[in-house]
C-alpha cells in the first residue's frame, strides 16, 4: 500500500523573513496549479518560481501536497472572510431577502479566484488535509441553520436540520457549477438573474 504524503508543514514560520518565504512558496504553488496543473507542481518547480532554494522549501514543507494544503487553507480563509462579513447582515432580514443574500454570497465566494478553485476542486488528490476542501464549511451551515430557527414561523418545513442541508447543498452545487463550468450565465446582465432564480428555488422549497 502506497504511503500517504505528508500534508502538514514541518514548522510554522514566526519571523517576518521566514513568513515571507512561506508566503512566496504558497503563492508560487497557487500560480503553478492554475497555469500548469497539479501534476506539474513539483517541489523543484515551486522553489524555482518562488525564488527560494529547495533546501529552504523543505525546511517548511515536507512535500508538494503540504504546499497544496497550505494553498487550500489560504483559499478557504479568504472565502470565510467574505462569507462571515456578508452573512452577518442577514440575521434580521426577511426570508426572501436573506436567502437571496445567501445565494449572492455563494456566487461571490466562488468568484474570488475561480481558476484556482477549479483546480483545487477537480485536480487535487484527496489525502490528509486535502480531503476537506469545501466552499461552505460547517460554520456556514450553522449560520444558515441559526437563521432558519429565527424565521421558523415563516417556513413550511419541519426538520430544520434536513432543510439546512438541502438548501446549503443546493446553493453550493448551483453556484459551483455556474462559476466554474458555465461562466456565460455570470455575465453582468445575467448574474442577477441567476441569483434571483437560485433564491426563488430555495425560498419556494422552504415555504413549502
Amino acid at each position: 500500500m502506497a504511503r500517504r504524503p505528508a500534508t502538514s508543514p514541518r514548522k510554522i514560520a514566526t519571523q517576518e523573513r521566514s513568513r515571507a518565504t512561506v508566503d512566496s512558496l504558497v503563492e508560487a504553488t497557487a500560480r503553478i496549479l492554475v497555469k500548469e496543473g497539479f501534476d506539474k507542481a513539483s517541489t523543484n518547480r515551486i522553489a524555482e518560481v518562488a525564488g527560494v532554494s529547495i533546501g529552504s522549501l523543505y525546511q517548511y514543507f515536507p512535500s508538494k501536497e503540504a504546499l497544496v494544503a497550505a494553498v487550500v487553507e489560504r483559499h478557504q480563509q479568504q472565502i470565510m472572510q467574505t462569507v462571515r462579513s456578508e452573512l452577518a447582515q442577514v440575521a434580521t432580514q426577511p426570508l426572501d431577502k436573506a436567502i437571496r443574500r445567501f445565494v449572492a454570497v455563494a456566487v461571490q465566494a466562488h468568484r474570488l479566484d475561480p481558476k484556482l478553485h477549479r483546480v483545487l476542486a477537480e485536480q487535487i488528490p484527496r489525502v490528509g488535509k486535502l480531503e476537506k476542501l469545501e466552499t461552505f464549511s460547517r460554520e456556514n451551515f450553522s449560520l444558515f441553520r441559526a437563521y432558519l430557527d429565527g424565521v421558523r414561523d415563516e417556513l413550511g418545513v419541519d426538520d430544520l436540520e434536513l432543510a439546512s442541508f438541502v438548501c446549503v447543498t443546493t446553493i453550493e452545487a448551483l453556484t459551483h457549477n455556474a462559476v466554474l463550468h458555465h461562466a456565460k450565465v455570470l455575465n453582468d446582465d445575467r448574474m442577477d438573474a441567476l441569483i434571483d432564480e437560485g433564491a426563488r428555488l430555495v425560498t419556494g422549497y422552504l415555504k413549502g
